[in-house]
């Protein structure tokens, strides 16, 4: 059985204050996009294993193509999830088949929606029966925006970015473009760079006025860091305005930038960077 994760943006990322467990609050608007990867999950043979067994080399197999991962298997969410769902549920040994096609550090949640959308395909492939609210607390433990993706429908967040509240706001009419500049950022290292404040209009206030006014007033706190840091993500914004871009923002703590649009943009002066046009969700 194959899927297709998706990417997201954020419309809005306002950092409000510091955890005392080490975490962040925030506040944002997740958004689905259509920039996809491919995830299929193949069972290898007619095993399975109890939850008293233990672990086996066999029982989870990674196959990885398009852009590199680095790094060991039992680091990456697909397998952590596995896991997770191991010590309540009888699973199979399976063969994973992952294409990367979503940079990495560029604030799209591509391995977030890879281990969502994993959760959800082993759920129904296997007939876990694994209701909505307990896919979304297995989700919750591999990451703050991995939630999101087990409904995959536009949300207000907070707290930790795991917390939802859904919201009625349709951008189909629109296209977007979505400009990597070939910067990876580091989120740990980008939240370390930001002062925690309340902003003085709320998201949920913004994305509730025309988008016309979301230049003046809808805000990603990570921008003046990430923009100090790296220059070429300010041009990026800046040049997807020039292209007539109605709003334009950093997604996440970077480093990918989009462009929201009434008409299908032309990107051939910034074709040099990995980029993906199309329709809004």
């Amino acid at each position: 059985m194959i899927c297709f994760p998706n990417a997201k943006i954020n419309l809005g990322l306002s950092i409000t204050e510091k955890r005392t467990d080490g975490f962040h609050n925030i506040e944002t608007v997740f958004y689905p996009i259509g920039w996809n990867e491919a995830l299929e999950v193949v069972p290898v043979r007619d095993v399975t294993l109890s939850v008293v067994e233990g672990s086996s080399k066999e029982e989870f197999n990674l196959h990885l193509s398009g852009i590199p991962i680095l790094g060991n298997t039992e680091d990456n969410l697909l397998y952590k999830a596995y896991q997770i769902i191991k010590q309540t549920k009888t699973l199979p040994h399976i063969d994973v088949y992952l294409h990367k096609t979503l940079p990495m550090g560029a604030g799209l949640g591509g391995g977030s929606a890879d281990a969502a959308f994993f959760i959800n395909l082993l759920n129904e492939q296997v007939s876990l029966q694994l209701s909505e609210t307990e896919r979304i607390n297995i989700a919750k433990q591999l990451g703050s925006d991995c939630a999101f993706f087990i409904k995959n429908k536009p949300v207000f967040a907070y707290e930790k970015g795991d917390v939802f509240k859904d919201i009625n706001l349709d951008l189909s009419q629109y296209y977007i473009a979505i400009i990597y500049p070939n910067a990876h950022s580091n989120t740990k290292e980008a939240y370390s760079l930001v002062k925690p404040h309340q902003p003085r209009k709320t998201i949920l206030e913004i994305i509730q006025q025309p988008i016309t006014s979301w230049k003046q007033d809808l805000v990603n706190d990570f921008e003046i860091s990430i923009f100090d840091k790296y220059p070429i993500v300010e041009k990026t914004k800046n040049d997807l305005y020039d292209l007539g871009a109605l709003y334009a923002s950093m997604s996440g703590s970077g480093s990918a930038v989009f462009g929201i649009f009434e008409k299908l943009p032309d990107l051939k002066h910034l074709s040099q960077f990995s980029h993906w046009v199309g329709k809004m969700k």
